[in-house]
């Protein structure tokens, strides 16, 4: 009984120890100032390439609002947009970092479009991405 009792009081003992214990890192410092610089140009950078769904591409606008009016009600949770890439409108869902997470809604929109493609986009804001 005894025994449980210190090994008890040990284990609980060293776990206090270790939950505030420090770790400190030190590192070169061309290390530090190659994380500082990568940091600074990400910082900088405002635009990436991903990926989105094309769902409608026309010519007439009027349709084209149709389009993007009917999406947002059936699909409220994901994110659409339009471009005017002359001389189409194209309505656009998600924004994503990976061709195969496009895939995945791509598979549940071409229930209701399915005329849907993936398509490249270089203009992205990393804000839009869905995870």
């Amino acid at each position: 009984m005894m025994i449980r009792f210190f090994l008890l009081f040990f284990l609980l003992a060293s776990g206090y120890q270790m939950s505030h214990a420090q770790i400190i890192v030190r590192e070169p410092a061309t290390v530090s100032q190659m994380l500082n610089r990568y940091t600074e140009i990400n910082k900088r950078t405002t635009r990436i390439k991903g990926y989105r769904i094309l769902i409608y591409s026309t010519r007439d606008r009027g349709r084209m609002e149709r389009t993007l009016r009917d999406f947002q009600y059936q699909y409220p949770n994901v994110g659409v947009d339009w471009v005017h890439d002359r001389p189409d409108y194209k309505v656009r869902a998600g924004a994503f970092e990976s061709k195969s997470d496009a895939r995945r809604l791509l598979y549940i929109i071409r229930q209701d479009y399915p005329n849907a493609s993936i398509m490249t986009d270089t203009k992205m804001n990393p804000g839009e991405l869905i995870f």
